[in-house]
């Protein structure tokens, strides 16, 4: 009888594939009451990859560079100043490289109460790293966030959103509070492990709610931005209708050279616009949320 690695995934043994489906799976969905009354969280994040993109790929584009560069330069203070003139928390997701690479931007985040979490080390992908690997630059990335800013991150988010088996045991051997990698719902659950429960908690991520879906540009494949900034925003809006309607969560994942730019940021301003004027909206950091969302563990 064949390993089950060496069949087609048609001719798993029903055991193989129900393993593999409950490596990683979501469990009790959490559903918190917001505090003060308040019917809706709203957890805005930026992934700040800035020259980590071009980097773990090799780092031979100097052009690439540039435009990872102008996330630093151009993206991260106007964004900060759009959080600043509203008001708003944000949780910002840095790989170690890029916080070595820029540590006062990471103070300057930190100093205004925003979140800083685990973004990888170099933007690597999780699932291309034995166990060993993925530890040590999971710990080593925390050490780093830790030392420049003072404070130990809670979460992660994983680059690419990518997980390998040996992920949420890390999570956990960290003692990391929360998770913000994956997307089986809308609203924060705990995560399992091989069907056991494990007390992180998930803030699920998804590709609609990502600026790089609608506007990464790529000079070398078909990656084109295909719908207007207003069908954008559009996008964005009804999510978080949907999540206001609902008395949840809505989650946003931004990248600042993505989104950073004079004819972009505004999107940003008129969601948050939008969020303001219900009245009744909670904005949070990641870790509030999570924090809410655990007491319902």
């Amino acid at each position: 009888m064949p390993n089950s690695t060496e069949l087609n995934p048609w001719e798993w043994p029903e055991s193989h594939w129900r393993q593999r489906v409950n490596k990683v799976r979501a469990g009790k969905a959490l559903r918190p009451t917001w505090p003060d009354g308040k019917r809706c969280a709203f957890a805005m994040s930026f992934d700040v990859d800035h020259e980590t993109s071009e980097l773990r790929s090799g780092g031979q584009s100097l052009g690439r560079l540039s435009w990872g560069q102008y996330g630093n330069r151009r993206g991260m203070p106007r964004i900060l100043e759009l959080l600043r003139k509203y008001d708003v928390p944000a949780s910002f997701f840095v790989p170690a490289v890029i916080a070595q690479l820029y540590p006062d931007e990471q103070r300057a985040v930190v100093g205004e109460g925003h979140e800083i979490g685990m973004h990888g080390w170099i933007h690597e992908l999780n699932s291309e790293l034995s166990m060993e690997s993925e530890r040590s630059l999971m710990m080593r990335s925390a050490d780093i966030l830790e030392k420049i800013t003072s404070k130990r991150p809670t979460g992660i988010r994983t680059p690419s959103w990518d997980y390998s088996d040996a992920t949420l045991q890390l999570i956990r051997e960290m003692q990391l509070t929360y998770d913000s990698s994956l997307m089986a719902d809308d609203s924060c659950y705990e995560l399992l492990e091989d069907q056991e429960p494990t007390g992180v908690i998930e803030i699920p991520v998804e590709w609609i709610r990502d600026d790089a879906t609608y506007l990464w540009m790529s000079p070398d494949g078909p990656s084109r931005p295909d719908l207007s900034l207003d069908d954008v925003l559009a996008v964005f809006i009804r999510e978080f209708e949907g999540a206001y309607q609902d008395a949840d969560l809505f989650q946003l994942t931004l990248h600042p050279h993505v989104i950073g730019y004079r004819s972009r940021i505004w999107i940003v301003e008129e969601l948050i616009r939008c969020a303001k004027a219900k009245g009744d909206v909670w904005f949070a950091t990641h870790h509030q949320v999570a924090e809410r969302a655990a007491s319902c563990l």
